[in-house]
């Protein structure tokens, strides 16, 4: 448990990085940067599970593949809503939607809670409870301040949790099924370099180092992702999404966005929660140092 929080928490901080990060690689679009971000990830991704031993967890998809081709359809659906919160998370910052997007996020931990509860008939402890009501709170505020849901929220409230649910049912939530995630991205994402300017890079030298590092970062991030929810319980990994926005927030303001009086009531709830799940993972943390001792 300790494990999979731990990992969850370094995704978490490591996309915000990444989130960052894209504010530093103009001129490039969303989509290049999209495009580039599939393009390294991919054997950067490829080095780890060699060097970890996980690289036989793609090899045995491949078998499975070759002897139930109809399992394509399921991965190249599975690609595809991971490839669109991937090009999202890129694309929205640069094209004015960051607000709908970032709602998407505050809703995600709780669509996550749900789908855990129905799916998997799934409970949650009493500190997690308190959790999700703080969040509730927050997430309630911003609905009402806002008015409504845009397509980009829902994008993102609901296809993660359509995406890790897939995943499950097709056996394919480990580094494998990731690996094929990404493979199957490769086209779409040289698709879009290909479209963009050939002379942005030349004219901007800085991005022939911070191109590579995207992808070091990025395979990092999404290693850790999965990893995390395999190990973890579906309600506890949705709880534990809320550090992602939460670090997404502390970036705008370095970029030099303000928190206005009427976002208060929204991300300080939010944090509450995210303190909680705290108090939770040091009371899990102690409970296994204590089975360790005895």
């Amino acid at each position: 448990m300790y494990k999979g929080v731990m990992l969850s928490v370094s995704a978490s901080v490591l996309f915000g990085v990444m989130y960052f990060y894209t504010s530093l690689m103009k001129p490039l679009t969303g989509e290049e940067i999209f495009g580039w971000r599939m393009l390294l990830t991919v054997p950067f991704a490829t080095l780890f599970m060699l060097v970890s031993g996980d690289w036989q967890l793609a090899r045995g998809l491949a078998a499975r593949l070759m002897q139930n081709p109809t399992l394509v359809f399921g991965l190249l659906l599975s690609s595809l809503l991971l490839g669109v919160q991937l090009l999202m998370f890129m694309w929205a910052p640069l094209h004015g939607r960051s607000l709908e997007v970032s709602l998407g996020y505050f809703l995600l931990p709780l669509t996550m809670i749900l789908t855990g509860r129905i799916v998997y008939g799934e409970h949650l402890s009493w500190l997690q409870k308190v959790a999700a009501t703080f969040a509730l709170i927050g997430v309630g505020h911003e609905v009402w301040r806002l008015g409504s849901f845009s397509w980009e929220t829902l994008v993102v409230a609901l296809g993660y949790p359509m995406y890790f649910v897939l995943r499950r049912r097709l056996g394919t939530d480990n580094l494998g099924g990731l690996w094929f995630d990404m493979a199957f991205m490769l086209p779409v994402g040289l698709w879009f370099i290909a479209q963009g300017d050939p002379l942005a890079i030349q004219q901007t030298p800085a991005l022939y180092g911070l191109i590579p590092l995207l992808g070091v970062i990025s395979a990092s991030a999404l290693v850790s992702y999965i990893i995390a929810s395999r190990l973890l319980p579906f309600s506890l990994f949705g709880l534990l999404s809320y550090v992602e926005p939460v670090l997404l927030v502390g970036v705008a303001l370095l970029l030099g966005e303000i928190i206005g009086r009427d976002e208060w009531l929204t991300y300080l709830p939010i944090w509450l929660a995210v303190l909680v799940l705290m108090l939770e993972g040091a009371k899990h943390l102690l409970a296994q140092r204590r089975r360790d001792a005895a």
